[in-house]
């Protein structure tokens, strides 16, 4: 099923500052938490759904790249570009700066870390890499395989950071529980409050002895191949994500992203202007004058085109639908072909004196009221 629009889910304009994106989002949260509405899948997915468009919205990087190219701007993966949601996980994470500190629904159901057992869960940090891209795979897109050299769960304790079962002991401070309570008296009444337990960082165990291979760590460095789905119609400084291949957090936590940065690599003979292709064509006078038949190159291999006789320098011929598609749509650019004239430096005596008997025929002369519109002008029809 195709994603919503993230404006449309969270029900502002696309004009929406950032708090007005925020209050949306705090409006739905409580709406449809998992508390409020327990074995509720169509509710549990409508929290997911609005989790995840404040997650791009709010962030002014993502936001910019959502605007600009939907969905496929912030995901790319197995699932193909635009793929990859949030898991309950990320969703929790972000109610310390929706709510002022953690969850909200500690007084509104009975404590807001339920659903997570209490216990706080670790995250991994990002890996950011660069992937080089070829013109031809710009535009048809590609499947990359990368190695990526991060950070893993110690295979020895699992990512415990524990030498073995045994060495675990549960927080006297919680109880195991991985949050402490607290009452105070106002004028209201009585406020009770869930703060993270200090003493095991929430984790609700303390450990004793520590594994031998990651000193505690949890985590080790180790290398992985990441198949990446890049589609078609990227451009130079693109960020792509994808959601829990980054550096892997201990003790069962979440791993982080990996934000892969597209490079363009240069092409021998193409350029690109924006979804367009760009190509500059020399031609001899003569072939300009009576005309030829050229080969040229394009992303898509070479493609023949007819010079007509008397074309002029500077003409922009159009090769409708060979540039550069754009991102989640199917729309694609044109290859534009700049005529050159060449003319040559060094002339035999028999060449010279041909062009000499031309010079005086008037078919030779300059006839600037009758030329062609200006390259500025060819220029301005093409883009605008």
């Amino acid at each position: 099923m195709a994603k919503r629009d993230y404006y449309d889910v969270l029900g502002v304009a696309r004009n929406a500052n950032a708090e007005e994106i925020k209050k949306a989002y705090r409006k739905l949260a409580i709406k449809y938490h998992p508390d409020k509405n327990p074995d509720d899948k169509e509710a549990e997915d409508k929290f997911k759904e609005a989790a995840e468009a404040y997650e791009v919205l709010s962030n002014p990087e993502k936001k910019q790249r959502y605007d600009q190219f939907g969905h496929a701007g912030n995901a790319a993966g197995a699932g193909g570009f635009g793929g990859g949601s949030m898991n309950m996980e990320d969703i929790f994470s972000q109610f310390g700066d929706i709510f002022g500190g953690g969850s909200p629904f500690e007084s509104f159901f009975g404590g807001g870390q339920s659903s997570r057992g209490g216990r706080r869960v670790s995250r991994g940090s990002n890996l950011r890499i660069k992937v080089k891209l070829t013109l031809e795979e710009i535009a048809k897109g590609a499947d990359k395989k990368i190695k990526v050299n991060k950070q893993v769960v110690c295979t020895t304790c699992d990512g415990t950071g524990a030498k073995d079962k045994s060495s675990f002991n549960t927080c006297r401070t919680c109880g195991g529980s991985g949050a402490v309570r607290r009452v105070t008296n106002t004028i209201l009444g009585q406020m009770q409050t869930t703060s993270t337990c200090p003493t095991c960082n929430g984790e609700g165990t303390q450990i004793t002895a520590k594994c031998g291979s990651c000193h505690g760590e949890g985590l080790s460095r180790g290398e992985e191949t990441i198949s990446i789905q890049i589609p078609a119609g990227v451009s130079e400084g693109m960020q792509l994500s994808m959601s829990g291949k980054g550096n892997a957090a201990p003790r069962g936590g979440v791993p982080g992203d990996l934000i892969i940065l597209i490079e363009e690599m240069p092409h021998e003979t193409l350029k690109r202007d924006g979804h367009h292709i760009v190509y500059d064509l020399h031609i001899s006078f003569v072939d300009a004058a009576i005309g030829a038949s050229v080969e040229v190159p394009t992303i898509d291999g070479k493609a023949k085109i007819k010079i007509e006789p008397g074309t002029q320098g500077g003409k922009i011929l159009r090769l409708k639908g060979k540039g550069i598609p754009e991102v989640n749509s199917y729309h694609r650019g044109d290859q534009l072909i700049y005529v050159n004239i060449w003319t040559p430096k060094a002339l035999s005596k028999e060449e010279r004196e041909t062009l000499e008997k031309l010079q005086d025929s008037p078919n030779f002369k300059p006839q600037p009221g009758k030329s062609e519109k200006s390259f500025f002008e060819r220029m301005k029809e093409y883009f605008g």
